[in-house]
């Protein structure tokens, strides 16, 4: 009888995608929330965004679109509208957010995983966003949410 082999190709192997090690610096100082200076505190990252680069070919932190810690109170009130904000109507994103919330019995904070690929973005970038966005999550060590986003409607309610 002959034998059957499966080949399961990684996803992320399939696009070609790699992962710039600062994405990985980023991840790893967000989901560290060591005691640290007052200084470090505030520069430490509430938000930032990822993009694959011009060649396609890496994803990469995106520069200016980030939130910084220090900045909720003085330039930023509602940090997750502003993130929200950093948001391109017409392509797709990786992003994290370090969620904070409370539930019945005490405050918590976790790391958000968020995959944007809004409506209006090209098929072939969002088919490309999707493909890769298993390379950039199995860089990802630890406990974190994942989201996908393809619109949102913030509210002053």
């Amino acid at each position: 009888m002959p034998e059957l082999r499966l080949h399961c190709e990684d996803k992320a192997q399939a696009s070609g995608v790699t992962v710039n090690d600062d994405v990985i610096k980023v991840f790893n100082d967000m989901k560290v929330r060591k005691s640290s200076t007052s200084d470090e505190v505030k520069k430490r990252k509430k938000a930032v965004l990822f993009r694959l680069s011009d060649d396609k070919k890496k994803i990469i932190v995106e520069e200016d679109k980030q939130i910084l810690v220090g900045d909720i109170g003085e330039t930023v009130e509602d940090p997750y509208a502003c993130f929200v904000k950093l948001l391109p109507l017409n392509d797709c994103r990786y992003g994290l957010y370090d969620a904070t919330y409370e539930t019945k019995e005490s405050k918590k904070e976790d790391l958000v995983f968020i995959f944007w690929a809004p409506e209006g973005a090209p098929l072939k970038s969002k088919m490309i966003y999707a493909s890769s966005k298993d390379a950039i999550k199995k860089k990802f060590t630890g406990k974190f949410l994942s989201i996908y986003l393809n619109n949102i409607c913030i509210t002053d309610d």
